[in-house]
């Protein structure tokens, strides 16, 4: 060896960019990383999907019980929405609006809604007032 050379050769910078050594495991980490972008983004809009089904369904059941007076219908309605969902029922005297949050459990950051609208049912005494007395004689 002489004094001053390396024993490896210089490479030239063409050289340098024509080596294509480890571009397939490159191209593989990618292709990888997309596919698994894509299942989890498939399953977090099926997991949505499922979740605003639940929210609709909870914010129906609660507004029905709600306007017949049933003291039950947030216990329902989070059995129905599941954990975490946020519940809130506005009674105005007339309607009840309930509207039902909850998080995708795949995707924690997307959260879906659902609200539902009932009149109030009328109790036993606005129905009596209304009807004539069937005892008095004319």
């Amino acid at each position: 060896m002489v004094f001053g050379q390396s024993r490896f050769r210089r490479s030239s910078v063409r050289e340098i960019c024509a080596d294509d050594r480890g571009m397939v495991t490159v191209e593989a980490a990618y292709a990888i990383a997309a596919i698994v972008t894509a299942i989890v983004l498939g399953v977090g809009a099926v997991g949505a999907g499922a979740v605003q089904i639940r929210c609709t369904d909870a914010a129906r059941e609660a507004a029905r019980l709600t306007a017949s007076d049933d003291p039950s219908a947030r216990a329902v309605a989070q059995r129905i929405a599941g954990r975490g969902a946020q519940i809130s029922i506005d009674d105005d005297g007339e309607q009840v609006v309930v509207q039902v949050r909850s998080d995708v459990p795949v995707i924690s950051m997307i959260e879906v809604s659902a609200f539902a609208v009932a009149d109030k049912e009328p109790d036993g005494a606005d129905v009596a007032a209304a009807e004539p007395d069937s005892n008095t004689s004319p």
